[in-house]
């Protein structure tokens, strides 16, 4: 089994849903565009992955959303030494189709009640929901690794809530400490790297914006997953 040395998630950059959250009741949730801000977040964390991979190769999986590929699009990658696939696992959590303002505040009030977790939005999706599907495509990923000249590099552009849920699954955190956890900003990165003993590591854990509250379940230690 190849395994890359790195594996980097992205989220996407700012985008015109995150600055005005009325803009969802006039356009779909997949087609919001970054803003020039957004574009100049990219830009920067593009220049970082450049001197990061080299002329090394690299996998690239990109949530299908407008704003995920114009983030990847300005990273500037060579395309000689990337591999691009639109991976529809990654996309944004469903929150339902037009979404009203007003409601969609009264639902969030309601997630962070009941949790972020088990919450499923009117017509929408769960976290848990989004962490099967999330779940599904590591196991795609893993197969993956299979091909001897799998790159080096793999690269994961999609959305704040799928990168905490993507290192859940692969780190096997609790719900607990899932729900403990912030989203990454716009364009930032975290990294799995591969250690000399099989392992990867995370290179810097994600903001809490509270302390774990388990239920009682013994938490096992991992350092990565073992398959």
């Amino acid at each position: 089994m190849a395994r890359p040395r790195r594996i980097i998630l992205v989220r996407h950059g700012e985008s015109t849903g995150n600055v005005d959250d009325s803009v969802y009741e006039r356009e779909p949730d997949h087609a919001l565009a970054l803003t020039e801000r957004g574009r100049r977040q990219a830009e920067e964390t593009g220049k970082r992955l450049r001197d990061l991979f080299g002329r090394e190769r690299v996998s690239v999986y990109v949530s299908p959303y407008r704003r995920t590929h114009q983030t990847l699009d300005a990273f500037g990658l060579d395309p000689g030494l990337i591999r691009v696939r639109e991976e529809p696992r990654l996309r944004e959590q469903d929150w339902g189709n037009w979404q009203d303002q007003k409601d969609v505040r009264l639902q969030k009030e309601r997630r962070d009640a009941y949790g972020h977790f088990f919450f499923r939005f009117a017509q929408g999706e769960s976290g848990a929901d989004v962490y099967d599907r999330v779940d599904g495509f590591l196991e795609s990923l893993f197969r993956s690794f299979d091909a001897p000249d799998h790159p080096p590099n793999v690269l994961i552009v999609t959305h704040g809530l799928a990168m905490r849920l993507f290192c859940m699954r692969w780190f096997h955190w609790t719900v607990a400490e899932f729900e403990s956890l912030s989203n990454p900003g716009n364009a930032e990165t975290r990294m799995l790297v591969l250690g000399e003993d099989g392992k990867y590591t995370l290179d810097r854990p994600f903001e809490r914006w509270r302390e774990p509250e388990p239920y009682g379940i013994h938490r096992i230690e991992w350092q990565g997953d073992d398959r």
